[in-house]
């Protein structure tokens, strides 16, 4: 997704206006001190015209997998109506579960293979947690713009064919508030994007019951 959803260009000429580019950079702290430029390649950029640009479903299944206990991509952002597979490479049991809402779902248990398949109906942040795994934690952004990029290892982002006009930059982080800015694509400024880094590593959260994880050794246990 280094540079955005193929179909976006193609959608800024489907609305038979000229097409502009928009870069920018990432600045990212925590604690206030500046953090490597690498660590905004778990940002997502995006931007969402005031005249709204309805996005085409992925062709086919993204993929969120589980690897050494994680879920790889932590951060994956796709349109409204897409679906994701979530493999497990792992040797152990695996669950995928969201408590999220109008895209919630639970994968139950699964072993190592090609994993669950879920479509995303509805926008909106959809938090993925293992009932298995404390530890495991991801996030899927469910957008409603086809507008979509992610910065490389020098902080660094270009959205491109984005139509003229006013419009929202929101660059996302898991572990910040997004940043936000309202501008014309048209106008060619670049934009400097700050995002300071406060929330922790793993968020707190509760299994797919609502209850507390049990401890044990350096796992959590689900309760099954």
């Amino acid at each position: 997704m280094r540079r955005g959803w193929a179909y976006a260009l193609l959608a800024s000429i489907g609305l038979g206006v000229q097409a502009h580019d928009l870069s920018g950079s990432i600045e990212i702290f925590a604690a206030g001190q500046a953090l490597r430029a690498s660590e905004a390649e778990e940002a997502v950029v995006y931007f969402r015209p005031k005249q709204a640009v309805k996005p085409a479903p992925l062709p086919k299944p993204a993929v969120m997998t589980t690897r050494r206990k994680q879920f790889v991509p932590r951060v994956l952002a796709v349109p409204v109506g897409s679906s994701v597979r979530f493999p497990n490479e792992d040797t152990v049991l695996h669950n995928v579960f969201s408590r999220s809402v109008d895209n919630g779902f639970d994968a139950g248990l699964y072993a190592q293979g090609d994993g669950f398949i879920q479509t995303f109906a509805s926008t909106g942040l959809v938090k993925v947690y293992c009932n298995v795994h404390h530890s495991m934690y991801a996030y899927i952004l469910v957008l409603d713009t086809p507008f979509v990029t992610r910065p490389d290892r020098e902080a660094k982002f270009v959205l491109t064919g984005l139509p003229a006009g006013e419009g929202d930059l929101v660059v996302y982080h898991d572990r910040g508030d997004p940043f936000r800015q309202s501008l014309d694509p048209a106008r060619g400024d670049p934009v400097t994007a700050r995002l300071d880094l406060d929330r922790r590593k793993v968020p707190q959260h509760t299994n797919k019951f609502g209850k507390p994880y049990v401890r044990r050794g350096d796992e959590s246990g689900s309760g099954y």
